[in-house]
C-alpha cells in the first residue's frame, strides 16, 4: 500500500513550553494520542493503539520546537518502514497564536479517518492542556 503525507494544522492557546512535554514524553503522549506508551530507552518508545505496540524512534527533537518519530517495521523484518509522525509548534507572527502542526506519513490511505482521529486526539490535549 503506497503512503499519504496528511499534514493538518491545530490552532492552541497554549505556551511551547507548557505543550512540548504532551509531544515528547511517554506520560505525555499516553495521555492524548494513545492507550500507553513506554520509554524502552534513550530515544524508543512503545505506543500502544487498540492494544497493538508500535515501536517508535524519536529521530529528532528541537526542544520546545519539534519532534518526530519514525516507526519501526518489525513485522515484516524491516528495520523501517519510514512512516512517521512530525509534531511543530509553531506561532503565527500576524496574531501571536500557537499552532500545532501535525504531518502523519503513513499507509491510512483515508483522509477522512485521518482527519477525524486527528481531530479527536487534539480536541483530547485540548482538553488537557486548557486551550
Amino acid at each position: 500500500m503506497s503512503k499519504i503525507k496528511f499534514v493538518r494544522e491545530y490552532p492552541l492557546n497554549s505556551s511551547a513550553k507548557m505543550l512540548y512535554p504532551y509531544l515528547s514524553t511517554a506520560s505525555g503522549l499516553s495521555q492524548w494520542l494513545c492507550e500507553s506508551a513506554v520509554q524502552l530507552g534513550d530515544r524508543k518508545f512503545n505506543l500502544v493503539w487498540d492494544n497493538t505496540d508500535h515501536i517508535a524512534e524519536m529521530t529528532s527533537h528541537r526542544t520546545n520546537k519539534s519532534v518526530r518519530f519514525t516507526f519501526m517495521n518489525t513485522n515484516k523484518g524491516i528495520p523501517h518502514d519510514y512512516s512517521y509522525i512530525d509534531f511543530s509548534i509553531e506561532t503565527s507572527e500576524l496574531t501571536q497564536e500557537q499552532y500545532l502542526r501535525i504531518i502523519d506519513y503513513t499507509d491510512v490511505g483515508d483522509v477522512e479517518q485521518l482527519t477525524e482521529l486527528w481531530d479527536n486526539l487534539v480536541q483530547n490535549l485540548r482538553e488537557l492542556i486548557g486551550g
